[in-house]
Parts: C-alpha cells; sequence; structure tokens
C-alpha cells in the first residue's frame, strides 16, 4: 500500500523548489493550511522533517529532505511518463537540454544530433540561456541536463567535467600586446577591457584580476559575444572570453587578433550539469553517457 499519494509528493516538491508555503500556495493556486496539511502527513509517514522551520526564513531543506524530493522528483517524472503514454499510445519521453549562450554554436548541434541518434525513442529539446537561467531551469524542472561552466553551481547538483576551456584575449593585430604568442592575465591589467554582460560571466574574469591584486578598468559590457570582437576590433580595449570562434575576422569585417591567456588558474570547466545529487532516471542518464563519450 501507497501512504504517500503522488499529490503529496508533488506539494513537497514545490514548497522545495519555492522555499516557503505561501509562495508555493500562490503557485499552485491552493491554500496555505492544505500545504501544510500535506507536508505533516508526509513527515509524519517518514518519521523525520524535510525542512527546517525557523521563524521569518524560508523552509531550508534538511539533508533528508534534499534526498527525498530528488527521489519524490524522479517518481513524479516517470509517473507523467507512464500517464501521457496511456493517454496516446505513443507519445514519446522528452529530454530538455540547456546550453550556455556562448558555448551554444560549439556545442549544442553535434549533441542534439548525437542525441537523436543514440536515443531514438526520446524527444529533444533544447533551450539556449545565461547562467542565472540555466540554474533556474534546472532547479525548476524546466532543464534536465545542461552543457555549461560550473560557474556557482553548489553541492545540489551533479556535475561531469567534459574538457577544460582556457579564455582569450581579443584585441586589434595594432594593440601593443598582439605580436605576442600568448599573453598572462597580469599583461591584460593594464588595458581596458571588454567584458560580457552576464553577471556571473564577468564577475568570474574580474576574479581572475583579483587573484593577483589587479583592480583593471572596463571599457565596455557588451550584450554578445560578436559585440566584444567587433569593439575589440575596434581597438575600443580588450575583450577576454572563453569562446573563440576560429575566425581573425569580425562580424563587420575588421581583422582580429586572439592570443590565449596563459595562466593555469584561469582555466575552466565546461561541465554537464543536472539538478539533484541522487541517481539520474534512466532516460536522463543514458543522454549523460552519450554527451560524456561525444565531449571527453
Amino acid at each position: 500500500m501507497l501512504y504517500i499519494s503522488l499529490r503529496q509528493y508533488e506539494y513537497v516538491c514545490a514548497i522545495g523548489q519555492h522555499g516557503s508555503l505561501s509562495a508555493t500556495a500562490q503557485h499552485l493556486n491552493v491554500s496555505q493550511p492544505a500545504l501544510s496539511n500535506a507536508l505533516t502527513r508526509v513527515e509524519d509517514q517518514l518519521g523525520y522533517p524535510l525542512f527546517a522551520r525557523k521563524r521569518g526564513a524560508a523552509m531550508a531543506l534538511t539533508p533528508q529532505g534534499r534526498s527525498f524530493i530528488e527521489d519524490a522528483e524522479a517518481l513524479l517524472t516517470c509517473a507523467a511518463r507512464l500517464e501521457n503514454a496511456s493517454d496516446t499510445g505513443s507519445v514519446k519521453a522528452r529530454l530538455r537540454v540547456g546550453c550556455f549562450v556562448d558555448l551554444a554554436p560549439f556545442l549544442l548541434a553535434r549533441a542534439l544530433r548525437r542525441l537523436r541518434v543514440e536515443l531514438p525513442d526520446v524527444a529533444v529539446s533544447y533551450r539556449v540561456d545565461s547562467f542565472q537561467g540555466l540554474i533556474s531551469g534546472l532547479v525548476d524542472g524546466q532543464i534536465d541536463l545542461a552543457l555549461t561552466y560550473g560557474l556557482s553551481m553548489d553541492a545540489a547538483f551533479t556535475r561531469h567535467t567534459l574538457f577544460s576551456s582556457t579564455p582569450n584575449a581579443l584585441m586589434s593585430p595594432d594593440h601593443a600586446l598582439a605580436s605576442r604568442s600568448n599573453v598572462s592575465v597580469r599583461d591584460l591589467a593594464a588595458y581596458p577591457l571588454i567584458l560580457s554582460q552576464e553577471g556571473l560571466s564577468a564577475q568570474h574574469v574580474l576574479g581572475l584580476f583579483r587573484q593577483i591584486g589587479q583592480n583593471p578598468t572596463i571599457a565596455h559590457r557588451a550584450a554578445s559575444l560578436e559585440i566584444q570582437r567587433s569593439l575589440a576590433a575596434h581597438q575600443e580595449g580588450i575583450a577576454i572570453s572563453y569562446a573563440n570562434p576560429p575566425t581573425e575576422v569580425s562580424y563587420d569585417g575588421m581583422p582580429l587578433r586572439s592570443l590565449p591567456v596563459s595562466d593555469s588558474f584561469a582555466a575552466e570547466p565546461v561541465v554537464l550539469a543536472r539538478h539533484g545529487t541522487g541517481p539520474a532516471d534512466p532516460q536522463t542518464a543514458a543522454a549523460e553517457r552519450v554527451m560524456i563519450d561525444l565531449m571527453t
């Protein structure tokens, strides 16, 4: 006999996602007492608390609570798949892949192609987003797996390192550093920088300079990699990017020099990430294996 209903599993997972009964009640359009009642029944049945409750603070998951929600989310996913299959008889399982915007032109298409070849019974869709958008998508269950850098991910995420990426300094061929074969972070500190407008990306790059005690001048914060490249080609500063298109010309036809940054501490892993630390459901686990084999 099942003592916890699927609805109660759903309520507990939603509370874990939204962090409070009031926010969860608003999102699900149910009453707070109904949520509180469901949570109490689940905890009574399990015999341990799922959340640490402190007055005036968000409801924080206990270690047992985090493990329970990971298993509950997998159960709800399987239940939804069974329900859809019984309704239509031929609905494919779905896999939702996320990719960081700067990595997408380099990794996404071949990942999608390989997944569709290796997992023909799975309908694969994708979403290209910022770091924060991908993290929110993973936590909310809107993304199953994400190709990204490991920035800002805590112990609640499972990450597989695919390869290590080193940054490149992009500049005009007329720049004083352009004749070199590589540059160091200290070399770059004396020149105005063109950073990404993406907050975590910019903070990461600035963190490289803080490691050597430098506080560089920021000339621009660009909305895209190609705008960074164009500004650098027009001598507006040095752009720093971990993505490096294999061309020495910007979109507007200006010549561009790309030099690798030689400092070992500047390397950053590209990861395949999912939310949760427990075993993945069989479909997601199969997709993980395909993508790891492809990119490592």
